[in-house]
């Protein structure tokens, strides 16, 4: 099944004209931010838009190159962080929810309405059609899901530059078997979520 500008063409037909899709990347990594993006497409222009799936169905080669199509056809994008220190304050969901609020407060023109990927934001004051698996149903969210991977795999892919050891390039922060035995050799760093289950129980053994 691949996704469809069904929900989108619902909340038309019920008076809302711009409709944003909001998603995140990066919720179940052990390091860096959580990433989210807003966009509102272009619908008159949605047979550009016939690849744009879930972002987890694509290869990095092929979000690459949907990201490009998609920040051009839109009309607008936006794209929000909940910072490492904001996730292990506030916890991941709330942080999720602070960077899906950023993403859609950039977004120039405002909405009138959401299509959202199981996270409801009760902050924001707009019409807000949340369900689970979003990113695989709407190709609003499809294409919000593909921005915000992107985004966040090139943040990794930079923060590699600075913290070599981990080799966040390849796994992008998430908890693999060449993530785990570098945390091991030389702990963790400064993009580290210290309140995730892994990395806690990490350094509660380097001080016994």
């Amino acid at each position: 099944m691949r996704p469809t500008l069904d929900r989108e063409l619902q909340l038309i037909q019920s008076g809302h004209a711009l409709i944003a899709g909001i998603d995140e990347a990066g919720r179940g990594a052990w390091a860096g931010p959580v990433v989210a993006a807003a966009v509102i497409l272009n619908l008159q222009e949605a047979s550009s838009l016939r690849e744009v799936n879930d972002s987890k169905q694509l290869s990095p080669r092929q979000r690459d190159r949907l990201y490009q199509i998609i920040v051009d056809q839109c009309l607008t994008y936006g794209i929000g962080q909940g910072s490492v220190a904001e996730i292990d304050e506030l916890g991941i969901l709330p942080a999720t929810r602070l960077a899906m609020q950023r993403a859609a407060a950039a977004l120039s023109p405002q909405p009138d309405a959401l299509i959202i990927d199981a996270v409801r934001l009760p902050q924001v004051n707009k019409p807000q059609t949340v369900f689970n698996f979003a990113d695989s149903i709407s190709v609003s969210v499809a294409a919000a899901s593909i921005l915000a991977k992107v985004t966040r795999d090139r943040l990794l892919i930079d923060l590699d530059a600075q913290y070599p050891a981990y080799q966040f390039t390849r796994h992008k922060g998430y908890g693999t078997q060449i993530h785990r035995a570098a945390l091991q050799s030389v702990g963790p760093c400064a993009i580290h979520r210290r309140s995730f289950k892994p990395i806690s129980a990490l350094l509660t053994d380097r001080l016994i």
